[in-house]
């Protein structure tokens, strides 16, 4: 599917909310409460096991907040993989500072700390950070298949995760299409790779850089980064943070990279990161370390470009719909878990932002009013 234009609307918060209450608003109209108390049960009944919280936005504006089996405002979630997305606008954010000349440097370049590799030569040299970003590199590496060389439960055993995704083998049949890009396959040892590319690139180690290149100007002030035995940060997920730090995550995302009226990444890159740029799936597309999927609802399919991690998690942004969502569960490495996700927004989420939308579609002061705020976007505590 092709990116959409740029007149989409994007996910911007409203700089005259004082505060982000939780829930739905005392003052919300009966069918605006309706869905969220149906979802509330269906969440009760063990409809999508584990899930424990729920965080929806509209124009900048919080519709629901709602935290359900152990889950809570300060609580640091296991998103698992969601936050190999995080890795992505760091890499976006190195572009502009500079670090990184371009998606199309070599990413073994700036491993020099890792040399000599094995299964050295011009195949693995002439990987890119474009490749790693878009789980097409010529790595030997897919999570989703148990015998591959490089799938993420090897790597776990070793004390050095960076030594293992650096001296995997290449694929002997890699080929490039004529968009010069290989084919999909799900790489978590190439991300950790990106966080190494970026310790170097950067002179920082590369959660320090994150920190304070992405998370102070968010406000994102906890966070617990996973570590390899030998202590390298790792960039492939398992950060954890709070449901509203990833809530003003994908608030950055929709507003293109803007916070506060500054460029924290550039709009550019966001842009290409949402699109797709990989066909991944019968049903999904990705991005620079983004998913991408439609999703049914009473008001028709709704694209969302998203965050998505083990145990069902999702961190999405539907820009046609001014929307930012925060699902996060703990129903690891179980069948089905994404789908119940899938279900849970479709029938419960996508069905309150319809009815948001029919209600109270947004006049032309309210439009300008949302374009001004673009720069100034606020997730109070």
């Amino acid at each position: 599917m092709a990116p959409q234009g740029t007149t989409r609307k994007r996910i911007t918060a409203c700089a005259a909310v004082a505060a982000l209450v939780l829930a739905f608003p005392a003052t919300a109209e009966p069918a605006a409460a309706a869905p969220w108390q149906a979802l509330e049960r269906a969440i009760a009944a063990g409809e999508f096991p584990k899930t424990t919280s729920v965080l929806v936005a509209r124009h900048g504006t919080l519709l629901y907040e709602r935290y359900f089996g152990g889950g809570g405002p300060e609580v640091l979630n296991d998103t698992r993989s969601a936050t190999k997305s995080v890795t992505a606008l760091a890499v976006g954010a190195a572009l502009a500072d500079g670090a990184l000349p371009s998606l199309d440097a070599p990413a073994f370049g700036f491993l020099g700390h890792l040399a000599p590799f094995a299964h050295d030569g011009a195949l693995k040299r002439a990987i890119t950070l474009r490749d790693l970003l878009t789980m097409s590199s010529a790595l030997d590496c897919d999570d989703s298949v148990e015998a591959s060389p490089g799938n993420e439960e090897r790597m776990y055993g070793e004390h050095s995760w960076a030594r293992f995704a650096a001296d995997l083998p290449v694929r002997a049949d890699y080929a490039r299409d004529a968009g010069g890009l290989g084919p999909f396959h799900y790489c978590t040892a190439g991300v950790l790779l990106l966080g190494q590319v970026l310790e170097r690139a950067t002179g920082s180690a590369v959660d320090a850089y994150i920190e304070r290149r992405l998370f102070a100007p968010l406000g994102i002030s906890r966070s617990e980064w996973p570590r390899s035995p030998g202590g390298e940060v790792m960039t492939g997920g398992g950060l954890r943070l709070k449901s509203r730090d990833l809530l003003a995550l994908a608030m950055l995302v929709g507003a293109r990279g803007s916070w506060h009226g500054a460029s924290l990444v550039p709009a550019a890159f966001v842009a290409a990161a949402l699109a797709p740029q990989r066909h991944a799936n019968a049903e999904q597309d990705y991005g620079y370390l983004f998913w991408q999927r439609s999703f049914a609802s009473p008001c028709g399919a709704h694209r969302a470009a998203y965050m998505g991690g083990n145990g069902g998690n999702a961190v999405l942004v539907f820009e046609d719909l001014d929307a930012a969502v925060v699902v996060t569960r703990r129903n690891y490495n179980t069948r089905g878990m994404h789908q119940e996700t899938v279900r849970l927004l479709e029938t419960y989420v996508l069905d309150a932002l319809c009815a948001a939308a029919q209600n109270s579609p947004p006049s032309a002061a309210a439009r300008a009013t949302t374009a001004r705020a673009a720069s100034s976007p606020s997730i109070a505590p």
